[in-house]
Parts: C-alpha cells; structure tokens; sequence
C-alpha cells in the first residue's frame, strides 16, 4: 500500500498531461467554427506582434548595428557579420546612470499624467452624469480631443508654444507679460508635454468614468441622502467603490499607454531641449535610427521596457486580487 500512495502524484499528474490533449481534441470538435474564426486573428498577432517580438529579442542578444548588418546595394548582397553576445547589452543599458535618469523622468512623467488623467477626468464625468442643459454638447466637445489623431494634436500644440510666433505667447502679450520660450527650457518643455498628454488622454477617462457612473444605481445615492449623507460622504461611500473595477482598467491601460507615449515627445519636443525630455521608448527609438544606428541597443531597451510594463500588469492585478477585486 506504501509503494501505491507514493506512486500515486506521479500517477495522477500522467493522467492529466493525457486528458489535456483529449480536451484539446473535445473542445477543438464541439466549438471548430469559434476555432476558426479566431484563427486567421491569430495568424495576423503572430506576423505583426509575434514575429518582430521574437526578432527583436534575438537581436537584444548580438552586436548588430548599421556597419554589421546584412543588406542588400543594388546587385551587391553585403551579409550580416554581427555575433552573439549574450546579456552585454542589457548590462550595459541597466549599468548606465542614462537609463535610470531616463527611467526617473519617464515614471514621473507617467504618474503625472495618468493622476491628471483620472482626476480631470472623474471631475468631468461626474458634472456630466448631472442634469445640465446642452449634456450632449458638452459631451462631444470634451471628447473632440481625443478623437484627434495624436499627430496631428502634436503639431497643433507645437504651434501654439512657438516662441515667436505662437498663440500662447500672443496671449501673453496682449496680457502684458513677456514671451516664454516653452520649448527651450527643460522645465517648462516637461510641464508642456504633459499639458498635450492630458488634454489628448482626459476623454477617454471621462467617458470610461461616465459609464461606469451611470451604472451605480441611483437607489443607492438616495437613500444615502435619507440617512443624512453630504456630497462628499456619497461620494466617498457611493461613487468610488462602484468605480472601483471601471477605476482599476483604466488606470491600468492609462498607465502603458502613457509609458510608451511616443508621438507627444517626439513630435512635440523632438526629446528637446538636449534629451531633457527623452522617455525611455524615444530614446530607444534614436538608438536604432540616427546616427550610427545601434539595433541591438534599441532592441535591448525595447524588451526592457516591454518586461517592466508585464511586470508592472501583474504587480497591480494581484495588488487588485488581493483587496478582493476579481478583475
């Protein structure tokens, strides 16, 4: 009996690596039309995000810049001479005080906005779950922003902080007050950069934020009211914990979106004045296409940056699970 009971995990743990593919098999005939329309998406995931992912974490791992690369000049095929070296690149990345200077600057830069996000954003959705003559005008006002391609609200907004020639400045003037050069100063340059990312990002908050307002019973406010509750005791004891799992996915998507914002400091600052205002994702960006480009270098970065987001989604989601939020 001793030797059945010892054998007995080791049985049960064959068993069930034998029933997995039956159940593979099972699922695979009672539900082929999902499998296959799911099919050609995953397809297109593995050619567009799959297979520059595993390209870039392969190259992550060698020397290749523009001088040992293989390309093709005409009729003349040059190959690749770059070799494997491993984890060199990632140390030499985390061993620089320019990464954790770009990191500093990047996690501010992140907080700010997406508190800024939230904050303008719940304020606006809860005077828009109101009764207010012209709601719906308001409504597609404020979320005219967002629907702006990012590059274009770019170029607008590097416009309006235009030293010479800018509205901001003309403003000013009319005001009294001297010209401010918003760009040329990495201060004022980081405030502007993060004045273009809330006015593009606070929409979406505010109308995720607006749904999820309109989802908490009003039931529940008024009887809040009945028992003496003010407005901020409603709103503590009502409005956030029903916006709790609205609240957790947007801050959570708010988060990545704007860790990895590219457009607004590119195109904005140019990462300027210096690399005052370079976020990590820029700068990975200038190392694989300017100057001698540097394709290990920039792919060293990129996967960095990709495994502090992944570790950075599942910190928050067992934080969530912990508190007892099922998301």
């Amino acid at each position: 009996m001793a030797v059945s009971t010892r054998n007995a995990p080791a049985a049960d743990a064959r068993g069930r690596r034998r029933a997995v593919p039956g159940r593979l098999r099972r699922s695979f005939g009672t539900h082929w039309y999902a499998w296959a329309m799911v099919a050609p998406v995953l397809a297109v995931m593995l050619v567009l995000i799959g297979w520059p992912l595993a390209r870039g974490v392969y190259l992550s791992l060698t020397d290749a810049t523009e001088a040992n690369i293989g390309r093709t000049i005409g009729v003349n095929v040059i190959p690749s001479t770059y070799e494997f070296v491993g984890l060199d690149n990632y140390l030499r990345i985390l061993t620089s005080d320019l990464f954790w200077d770009k990191l500093l600057w990047t996690v501010i830069w992140t907080v700010a906005c997406v508190a800024l996000h939230y904050g303008v954003g719940l304020a606006l959705a809860v005077m828009l779950n109101r009764k207010l003559r012209f709601r719906s005008v308001y409504r597609v006002l404020l979320i005219l922003p967002w629907a702006v391609p990012a590059f274009v609200a770019a170029f607008v907004w590097r416009y309006l902080y235009n030293s010479d020639y800018g509205v901001i400045n003309g403003m000013l003037k009319l005001a009294g007050l001297g010209p401010v050069g918003w760009l040329d100063d990495p201060v004022t340059a980081k405030v502007a950069v993060i004045a273009v990312n809330v006015w593009i990002g606070v929409p979406f908050m505010m109308v995720a934020l607006l749904g999820g307002l309109q989802s908490i019973p009003a039931e529940l406010y008024e009887a809040a009211e009945v028992d003496g509750a003010g407005p901020w005791q409603r709103f503590r004891a009502i409005t956030l914990p029903g916006l709790r799992q609205v609240s957790s996915t947007v801050i959570l998507l708010g988060t990545i979106w704007t860790f990895n914002m590219f457009p607004i400091i590119f195109l904005v600052t140019r990462g300027g004045p210096g690399s005052e205002t370079e976020i990590l994702v820029t700068y990975a960006f200038r190392e694989a296409f300017t100057g001698i480009r540097d394709y290990s270098g920039s792919a060293a970065w990129g996967v960095i940056i990709l495994l502090m987001l992944v570790v950075l989604a599942l910190g928050y989601r067992r934080t969530l699970r912990s508190q007892g939020d099922p998301w």
